[in-house]
C-alpha cells in the first residue's frame, strides 16, 4: 500500500506556535511527499499571514472555520484532505528533523491503522513547561499511558501527536464532540470497528504546553470528569488504575491527619515516592528546580484529576441526568 501523508493541525489563536511548527517541517530529513492542512478553529489571532509565508517551501493550505473545537477542527481537516494517512498534531508542537521518517518507518515495516507518538521536553523549554512535561508523561505518574517505553494496558493514541488510516476515518467517523477526551473515545470506537493501535515510540514530538498551574489543574480537572464519561460510554474500558489519583490524595490527606497525633508512618511512605519522584525527574532532566516542581506539579495532577473524577462518577452514578446535560462545558457544539 503506497502511503501519502496528510499532516492535520486545527490552530485556537496561536501564529506563533504555528510558526514553529512549520519552521520545523521544513527541517525534516524525510524524503517524500506530503501536505500540510492547517484549520483555524475561529481564533481571533489569525495564522494566515504565518501560514502564506511558507506557501512556497510547503504543500500547505488553509482553511478557516466557525469555532466548533479542535475534534470537530480535525474532522474538517481529514475531509479536506488528499492523503489515504492523516498525521494529527497539536499546533504547539514541534518536530525533530526525524520524526516523519520515524512514521514513515513503521508504517511501512508493519502498518496499522491507528499509530500515536510520545511527547518530550525540548531544551528551550522553562522550568514549569518541563516539569508539567514530567508528571504528564512519566510512568511513575500516568502509568505511561501518554506514550512512555512502558505502558499499562492496551496503548491509547494522543491528539497531540496521533495517525490514522483514512479508512478507519471513514468507518468510525472522526472525533466526537467531547473535549479533552475525543482521543481516548475515538482510540476506543476505532478499536470496535476492528482496528488496532501501536506506539511508535521513536516517533516523538516536542509538545510546547503554553500553560501556567492554574491552567494545568483546569486541564487535569477536566480529564478526571471526562474519564467516567468513557467508562460509561465504552463498556469494558475503565479501570481500576483510574482511581489511583483520586485514592492517592485521599490517602495523603489521612497520612497527614494521622502524623499529627498517631504515627509518621503512613507519610513517610508518601515521603518515599515523592523522592523516587524527585530523583527520576533530576536523572531525565539533569536540573534541580525541574526535579522539585514535578513534586508540586504531580501534587496539582493527582488533586485536579482526583477531585474531577470523583465528582463525575458520583453525579452519573446518582443523578440520573446524561453527560451534556451535566457537564456542557466539556462538550462543543457543532455549527
Amino acid at each position: 500500500m503506497e502511503i501519502n501523508i496528510s499532516i492535520i493541525v486545527p490552530v485556537y489563536n496561536r501564529p506563533e506556535e504555528i510558526r514553529e511548527l512549520l519552521e520545523s517541517l521544513l527541517k525534516q530529513d524525510f524524503k517524500g511527499d506530503y501536505e500540510v492542512v492547517i484549520v483555524e478553529d475561529g481564533s481571533t489571532e489569525s495564522s494566515e499571514e504565518v501560514v502564506k509565508k511558507f506557501h512556497d517551501k510547503l504543500h500547505i493550505s488553509y482553511y478557516y472555520k466557525e469555532n466548533t473545537g479542535p475534534g470537530d477542527s480535525r474532522n474538517f481537516g481529514m475531509q479536506k484532505a488528499k492523503g489515504n494517512y492523516f498525521i494529527i498534531l497539536d499546533s504547539d508542537c514541534i518536530l525533530p528533523e526525524q520524526y516523519l521518517t520515524e512514521v514513515n518507518m513503521e508504517l511501512e515495516n508493519e502498518f496499522i491503522h491507528c499509530f500515536g507518538g510520545p511527547d518530550a521536553a525540548d531544551q528551550s523549554f522553562t522550568t514549569v513547561q518541563k516539569a508539567i512535561n514530567y508528571v504528564m508523561t512519566s510512568f511513575f505518574t500516568t502509568g505511561g499511558i501518554r506514550g512512555g517505553s512502558k505502558s499499562v494496558g492496551k496503548f491509547q493514541p494522543r491528539s497531540f501527536n496521533m495517525g490514522i488510516s483514512r479508512e478507519a476515518f471513514k468507518k468510525v467517523g472522526g472525533f466526537g464532540r467531547i473535549h479533552p477526551g475525543e482521543d481516548p473515545d475515538l482510540t476506543f470506537r476505532i478499536w470496535k470497528g476492528g482496528f488496532e493501535s501501536r506506539l511508535f515510540p521513536k516517533a516523538y514530538v516536542y509538545h510546547k504546553r503554553r500553560i501556567d498551574w492554574n491552567k494545568f489543574y483546569i486541564q487535569v480537572n477536566k480529564f478526571g470528569m471526562v474519564r467516567p464519561i468513557l467508562n460509561k460510554w465504552h463498556a469494558g474500558t475503565a479501570k481500576l488504575t483510574y482511581w489511583f489519583p483520586t485514592l492517592f490524595m485521599m490517602a495523603f490527606c489521612a497520612s497527614i491527619i494521622i502524623a499529627l497525633g498517631i504515627s509518621f508512618i503512613p507519610l513517610m511512605l508518601f515521603a518515599g515516592y515523592f523522592l523516587l519522584l524527585f530523583v527520576d525527574a533530576l536523572i531525565q532532566n539533569k536540573n534541580i528546580k525541574v526535579a522539585f516542581l514535578a513534586i508540586f506539579a504531580a501534587l496539582i495532577q493527582f488533586t485536579g484529576y482526583g477531585i474531577g473524577f470523583l465528582k463525575s462518577t458520583i453525579l452519573l452514578n446518582f443523578s440520573g441526568r446524561e453527560p451534556e446535560k451535566l457537564f456542557p462545558k466539556l462538550f462543543f457544539k457543532r455549527i
